[in-house]
């Protein structure tokens, strides 16, 4: 789709820049309704997607740096973990999501200066507990549920930390080897069926371990590009609806991959853009249904991918923009 093609779409299929801006702005000031108290344990995941959402549509500074800096630090425990929120307990998710927030606002020496311990150590510390030496695994929490989400995070946020080393890299990637199928795709666990989530987690844990010899990218281009249905949109796995956060779990990895080329840009453009609100902001997970932060910055930074005028370019393996990932990583 070239430039002059997107400036020929009907109104309702142009990218709301400026609604998005504000209903992301909108989401800490609902503290009046129900669900902003039942969504407290997704409150630093949540600041995460809409800062990246924000930074993605071009307006970085849309909310207050130095107010986001003081609320991510005082959800840091005393492990150097973070909880969701103040006064829940530290969880690998929402440590990575301070992470990529205080990297996105170039905050790490706020981290260094008023973090808990010894800052980024600190920090990277905590992570490295959470893995299993001996499978390789990490765990969420000190409760013990692991998972290949937990272990990209880890990768994620120790390599942003420049902290990979805290961790036995090699035997994670023997884990991620192990959760392969026959379909070229990766479950959640060994013999688990492939699914698009797990998919991106292991892909790009691979990919920032410096291991693609490992995936069959013909076998997986295949299977990803059959997540596309009629509608346009992407499915996580076979006989399910589309759904516009896997226009990034699915697309991300076909671009890891090489292969984006394999499935119907035009088609996915004109479904993530049909699943937004043009007037109050927001995109949802498909058209008609309501909005939410989650699926906003997924149909953001899938249309990143797919070279959408007006965005910002996104880090295919980091879900962050690609100027915070080059001034971090060199990427």
């Amino acid at each position: 789709m070239t430039t002059e093609s997107f400036k020929q779409l009907p109104e309702e299929l142009k990218l709301a820049t400026s609604a998005h801006v504000k209903y992301i702005q909108s989401l800490d000031t609902r503290k009046d309704e129900y669900d902003y108290w039942l969504t407290e344990h997704l409150r630093l995941n949540g600041l995460y997607w809409g800062l990246t959402a924000l930074h993605l549509l071009g307006h970085p500074d849309a909310l207050p740096r130095s107010e986001t800096i003081d609320f991510v630090l005082s959800c840091q425990h005393e492990n150097g973990g973070f909880g969701a929120a103040p006064g829940h307990d530290a969880h690998m998710l929402s440590t990575v999501s301070a992470v990529q927030i205080l990297a996105t606002v170039d905050a790490f020496d706020e981290l260094e200066s008023r973090g808990k311990g010894n800052g980024k150590v600190q920090v990277g510390n905590y992570i490295a507990s959470l893995q299993n030496r001996q499978t390789g695994t990490f765990a969420g929490d000190e409760w013990g549920e692991e998972d290949t989400r937990f272990l990209y995070g880890a990768f994620n946020a120790l390599s942003l930390l420049g902290l990979l080393h805290l961790v036995d890299v090699d035997k994670a990637v023997e884990h991620i080897a192990a959760c392969a199928n026959f379909d070229g795709g990766y479950g959640v666990s060994p013999g688990a069926e492939s699914h698009s989530g797990q998919i991106f987690t292991c892909v790009a844990a691979l990919t920032i371990a410096g291991r693609q010899d490992l995936i069959d990218k013909e076998r997986l281009g295949r299977w990803l590009s059959e997540r596309q249905v009629d509608a346009g949109g992407l499915n996580g796995r076979p006989e399910k609806k589309e759904d516009v956060c896997y226009s990034w779990w699915v697309l991300s990895s076909l671009e890891m991959i090489g292969k984006t080329h394999w499935i119907d840009r035009e088609k996915l453009i004109a479904f993530i853009l049909s699943s937004q609100d043009t007037e109050k902001g927001g995109i949802s997970d498909r058209p008609g249904d309501m909005v939410d932060v989650w699926h906003t910055v997924f149909g953001v930074a899938g249309l990143s991918l797919l070279d959408y005028p007006g965005l910002e370019p996104v880090d295919e393996v980091y879900c962050m923009p690609k100027s915070t990932t080059a001034r971090i990583l060199g990427r």
